[in-house]
């Protein structure tokens, strides 16, 4: 599938900026089902230093400077997807490990061979370690469970235990609290998700990313209507890959998403972040819009 995604921030600001220093992880990834087939970003008023490199987790990274002052910033990172569904066949599926054995491979032992997947063992700023993410996750964690199948049934426990809804939580609110209440968004979802399995001793991480949406029956697509989404990865050591589950909508991610990156939490890889000195108050319109193009469609401006 081909998606054509727009993800547009603008910022309007009382009094003016003097200067400011941005963060994007807006760069989709290539990798696995999906490939990166172009991009552009425009920002105004154009940076005078705009550069893009890896983070720790292996992500697209922009950094933009602005040294004049300013009552107005735009930026639009504009992409173009393709995408393709992943699936696991019947014999990969058995291969999933009992999840006892898959958290013993991660216990601490003195001179143990180093494996990535164990940085996301561990409590992050907004997926703290708590007993409550215990008492969740254990009734899906059975004693033999295949790791698949356990973590598919917790997802589908938030999923039923959750409700979603807009406005309830903020970009900060910790996993904690979300779950306290039963209610939030999709990063909440995901973060639930990721600190559930976290605490019964299996590396899990936040992605970040895009859905494509349909509209109602007879409505026409709305531009800039859609939104970021996130969901949890889980690591298969048997596979020797991270698999996808989406708790907000109870379902494995398909060719339908597009990954922008990953990280331990939301913290890792905001769409924007970053210092300004000025502008004391602010107004933030932010327009996503994901649509699927035509195989021949042709590719993007810069």
């Amino acid at each position: 599938m081909l998606l054509h995604v727009v993800h547009e921030t603008r910022y309007r600001y009382s009094p003016a900026v003097v200067n400011a220093h941005h963060m994007l992880h807006l760069k989709p990834a290539s990798r696995g089902g999906q490939t990166l087939l172009n991009y552009a970003l425009r920002v105004d008023p154009a940076p005078v230093q705009l550069r893009d490199a890896l983070d720790t987790y292996g992500n697209t990274r922009s950094y933009f400077s602005l040294q004049a002052a300013h009552e107005r910033l735009s930026v639009v990172a504009d992409s173009l997807v393709s995408t393709s569904k992943a699936t696991l066949s019947p014999a990969q599926r058995l291969a999933s490990l009992p999840w006892e054995k898959v958290r013993e491979q991660f216990r601490y032992r003195a001179q143990a061979a180093y494996d990535s997947a164990s940085e996301f063992l561990f409590a992050s700023p907004y997926v703290p370690r708590d007993d409550a993410f215990v008492q969740f996750a254990r009734p899906s964690f059975l004693p033999g469970r295949p790791l698949l199948e356990a973590a598919h049934e917790l997802m589908q426990r938030i999923h039923s235990s959750m409700r979603y809804e807009s406005d309830s939580t903020e970009v900060g609110t910790p996993a904690l609290q979300a779950l306290h209440q039963g209610r939030g968004v999709c990063q909440d979802f995901a973060h639930i998700m990721v600190a559930c399995c976290r605490a019964m001793g299996l590396p899990a991480r936040y992605v970040s990313g895009y859905l494509l949406t349909k509209p109602p029956p007879g409505q026409p697509r709305l531009i800039g209507s859609d939104a970021s989404h996130a969901w949890a990865s889980v690591y298969c050591p048997a596979l020797r890959q991270w698999l996808d589950f989406d708790p907000t909508n109870n379902r494995a991610p398909g060719e339908d998403y597009v990954t922008l990156a990953t990280g331990r939490d939301f913290l890792d890889v905001s769409p924007m972040r970053g210092v300004i000195r000025g502008g004391a108050q602010h107004i933030l319109d932010v327009a996503v819009t994901v649509e699927p193009l035509q195989a021949e469609a042709p590719g993007l401006g810069a």
